[in-house]
């Protein structure tokens, strides 16, 4: 009996013992499993908390990129330029405000640009003249400038509400500041906003050529059609002749 005794404690010890490691390595791997997952989950949260800090890629380039130069010349109604180039790989559409649309407004004062399409828009402000007969040059105004954006499906006609619609999607591409420049004094600012007004006004100056030169207008670019309505009332004119003649 003791021999027996012996034999079973024997047993049990060897059991014992080889169970020992086995329930170690399991907890061994449970723990590390854990700590790949706790691991893995700090991960994604630096990576979506570095994501949230990083800037929103731009969708449009601004050139000047962060002013809008205005002769100064109080008492009169100046005029600005900026260049605005869509640099996505699809349509944006764009659109100004301002803090002071009272005394300012934009031609165009928005629009849908294709990939790397670009335009020149012009700012008209009307100067203020200054209290206490002060001259204000290269100073900043109050007045700033808003451009936003907002990616769209493809080629479109261009309406505010799109904004009002998709306002999650609008991005503020810049703020823009009022920055005066002394007419009598020349300067790189100076000579760039004469370049860009230039080539706005022979935008317009191609945009408004003869009939003959583009042929008959289209309703699509905003023109409205003089003849149809003439050869209406021509029409008309006839009918009431004809009606009287007949009597």
């Amino acid at each position: 009996m003791a021999v027996a005794s012996e034999k079973s404690s024997s047993e049990s010890k060897v059991w014992s013992l080889c169970r020992l490691p086995f329930w170690q390595s399991s907890n061994a791997s449970s723990s590390s499993q854990l700590g790949e997952r706790s691991e893995t989950h700090s991960l994604n949260t630096v990576s979506s908390m570095a994501k949230s800090l990083l800037p929103t890629r731009r969708r449009l380039s601004l050139d000047p990129a962060n002013k809008l130069y205005f002769p100064y010349e109080p008492g009169k109604q100046v005029q600005s330029a900026i260049k605005i180039k869509n640099v996505s790989r699809g349509y944006v559409a764009f659109k100004f405000q301002t803090t002071a649309p009272k005394s300012c407004y934009m031609r165009p004062p928005g629009g849908i640009l294709a990939p790397d399409e670009s335009l020149i828009a012009t700012v008209f402000k009307f100067v203020e003249h200054p209290e206490n007969n002060e001259k204000l040059v290269d100073q900043r105004s109050n007045v700033k400038f808003k451009i936003m954006s907002l990616k769209v499906k493809g080629e479109m006609e261009f309406v505010p509400e799109l904004f009002e619609e998709q306002k999650d999607q609008v991005a503020v591409e810049q703020i823009l500041r009022v920055v005066f420049l002394d007419m009598e004094r020349p300067s790189p600012a100076m000579e760039k906003l004469k370049q860009q007004l230039a080539e706005a006004e022979a935008a317009i100056v191609a945009r408004k050529k003869t009939p003959e030169e583009t042929g008959p207008p289209v309703v699509g670019e905003g023109l409205v059609i003089d003849e149809w309505k003439e050869r209406r009332e021509r029409y008309l004119a006839r009918q009431q002749i004809e009606g009287i003649d007949s009597v």
